[in-house]
């Protein structure tokens, strides 16, 4: 049997705390390197800094900032309501209702309680300051949709089977960050298909959504809900059914306000991922909060690398 031996070096890639481990050496031509993982994948450098790379290798080692995890991105098929479809490309979303330091400025400290008593447009701002954009409704949906496809999201342990955890919302008040909660029922975190989690998308505060499907440029709502619109139409069960929360039927017209999610600690069975309301854009009222989200940088080159 005639065999061929062949010496093979692996490298580790690291961004900071990040790290690729196991990348082979391919090749080199003008001064640029290319490696590629057991799977195939590759990253292209040049002194250092990443130049091309595979979407999944640049995600494990682009920086995100404190507070946020990645959340899989969706495809939203053609309808009446979205004739053209809708891509919502994977991003990061922040853990935690937003909440504000002792600066006055955003905060994503878990030990704060959520920045309440903010109306829609300022909540906006407040995200565009901070470098940060104000959750998007097609975003909400994607978070909403993915967890609701997770086992250990449901009562019962399948999905399906009981109910989609609510969060809180039996009384009380707005409850910090690391709170946990003695009701089971009341559990606020919930998993998505990535293992990120995400806290209170489904109860302890309101949160002002930017609406990108019935909405205009500033985010608010143009037109009643169509019956297929992802909006209403996405949920896997009825209003205020299997943990679902409340949200309107089709024909509900709610022009010119801000669309409102997740429910809040007194919402009761109204709370939930699905949870929709809308609200005048110029309220901020108890219970109103927001949150923040930010894009995956689709630059390589933002991501510097330890030279071989």
């Amino acid at each position: 049997m005639q065999i061929e031996l062949t010496r093979e070096e692996s490298f580790t890639v690291r961004a900071g705390a990040k790290a690729i481990h196991g990348m082979r050496h391919i090749g080199e031509w003008n001064g640029l390197v290319e490696l590629q993982d057991a799977a195939g994948l590759m990253l292209i450098l040049n002194e250092g800094q990443i130049v091309k790379g595979s979407a999944e290798l640049l995600q494990l080692l682009r920086p995100v900032s404190a507070g946020f995890v990645p959340v899989p991105g969706m495809v939203f098929p053609p309808s009446k309501a979205l004739p053209n479809g809708l891509t919502v490309p994977a991003f990061y979303v922040a853990q935690h209702a937003t909440t504000q330091g002792a600066d006055g400025k955003i905060s994503h400290d878990p030990a704060l309680y959520p920045w309440v008593n903010i109306n829609f447009y300022k909540a906006m701002e407040a995200c565009n300051a901070a470098g940060y954009i104000g959750i998007r409704e097609s975003q909400w949906l994607a978070i909403a949709a993915n967890a609701a496809q997770q086992d250990c999201n449901w009562t019962g342990g399948k999905v399906g089977e009981g109910d989609l955890f609510q969060g809180i919302r039996n009384g009380g008040c707005a409850r910090s960050g690391n709170y946990v909660p003695a009701n089971e029922t009341e559990r606020r975190w919930l998993m998505l298909s990535n293992g990120s989690k995400v806290c209170d998308f489904n109860g302890n505060v309101f949160q002002w959504v930017f609406d990108d499907i019935q909405g205009d440029e500033r985010g608010l709502i143009t037109k009643p809900f169509d019956a297929e619109s992802p909006s209403i139409a996405l949920a896997p069960y009825p209003s205020e059914q299997k943990g679902m929360g409340y949200r309107p039927s089709a024909g509900r017209d709610w022009s010119g306000y801000a669309l409102v999610r997740g429910g809040f600690w007194y919402s009761d069975d109204y709370a939930g991922v699905f949870y929709l309301y809308g609200g005048r854009p110029d309220y901020g009222g108890v219970g109103l909060g927001f949150r923040c989200t930010l894009p995956m940088d689709s630059d390589p080159r933002s991501l510097v690398t330890a030279k071989l």
